[in-house]
């Protein structure tokens, strides 16, 4: 995804497809399946890009729908805000979960499967099921007893015994939150109660929640109750 300058001139061949001449602008995203040969020019580049890289044998990504032709210097404002939200957290230095690359990877795959030639995406018929108590029961216990962990999508749709990608859909249909999401405010909660009642360091905490550094937490905390695990310590000191 091209975020920030742009070319003269972009000149790009798929093999097998037709030839894209064109110009990268803010925002354009690309996808290559892989071993999809391709022969690119660029003319008078000045280019910031982010390139994220799928694994084709990821197993998380199991039921997310196949993708053989190739989508060049699309508009698609969806797709780009998705990748840009990955890359600002990247660059603040917040490590994202597992649960979360998965799932955001799946939506990226469902959003260019969708697309049609010319890259205008086609609406995607989605119903879906709630999940049924027990199996929330499930999945809850499973996260309580895992936060320290890095909690993957694929893990917790085992523990629902689905898709990971169906699970993704059903999980919000019943919660109103991404699985990830899920994770994420059950940690906060742990770590609210942690900090009031408990002396250890924020670095400890910190560990015990699952987070790659104490800066990573500090961010994180700040992020979702706008205050930092040292000031909500303090309030009930």
């Amino acid at each position: 995804m091209t975020h920030r300058g742009r070319t003269a001139r972009t000149r790009i061949t798929p093999e097998g497809g037709r030839l894209h001449d064109i110009r990268d602008r803010p925002g354009t995203v690309s996808f290559v399946p892989a071993n999809l040969p391709r022969r690119a020019i660029y003319e008078q580049a000045d280019l910031r890009y982010s390139a994220l890289w799928i694994h084709p044998n990821a197993g998380a990504l199991a039921d997310a729908p196949a993708v053989e032709n190739a989508l060049i210097n699309a508009q698609e404002p969806a797709l780009a805000s998705l990748i840009d939200s990955l890359r600002l957290d990247l660059a603040a230095g917040c490590m994202p979960d597992d649960g979360y690359v998965e799932q955001l990877v799946s939506v990226i795959l469902r959003r260019i499967a969708a697309a049609d030639r010319t890259g205008a995406p086609r609406a995607v018929r989605d119903a879906h099921a709630s999940l049924s108590a027990t199996v929330l029961k499930r999945i809850e216990a499973y996260v309580e007893a895992h936060l320290r962990d890095a909690i993957s999508l694929s893990e917790l749709a085992g523990v629902a015994g689905l898709a990971p990608d169906s699970f993704a859909r059903r999980f919000k249909a019943t919660t109103g939150l991404a699985p990830y999401a899920f994770v994420l405010q059950q940690r906060m909660a742990r770590a609210e109660t942690m900090l009031a009642r408990s002396g250890e360091p924020i670095g400890v905490i910190a560990a015990r929640l699952g987070f790659s550094s104490q800066s990573h937490f500090t961010a994180t905390f700040r992020r979702h109750l706008d205050t930092t695990p040292q000031a909500y310590r303090r309030a009930f000191s």
